[in-house]
């Protein structure tokens, strides 16, 4: 299963994009994060649908200095394959 998520609130310049990275990596995960000139950060991520919807529970917490407002998930076809977990600028 593949979503694209979307997260607003305080999620740029705290951390986030790292921690995304290191929670996706726990839990197998496969994918990409960045930072959008919006404030927001997006994700590509891939993997079991069970710990996909454990990955997103992690991501409303963030790393400490975070607060996320909102996240917006969108359901996507694998037409892709994706490898490891990286951070994009």
């Amino acid at each position: 299963m593949r979503f694209r998520i979307f997260v607003s609130g305080i999620v740029q310049g705290v951390g986030y994009r790292y921690f995304t990275q290191r929670t996706a990596e726990s839990y197998g995960l496969k994918g990409w994060v960045r930072n959008l000139p919006d404030g927001r950060v997006e994700i590509l991520v891939e993997g079991d649908e069970e710990l996909l919807c454990y990955f997103v529970k992690d991501l409303w917490n963030g790393p400490p200095r975070a607060r996320v407002d909102k996240i917006e998930i969108i359901k996507e076809a694998s037409d892709e394959p994706l490898d490891g977990f990286d951070i994009r600028y």
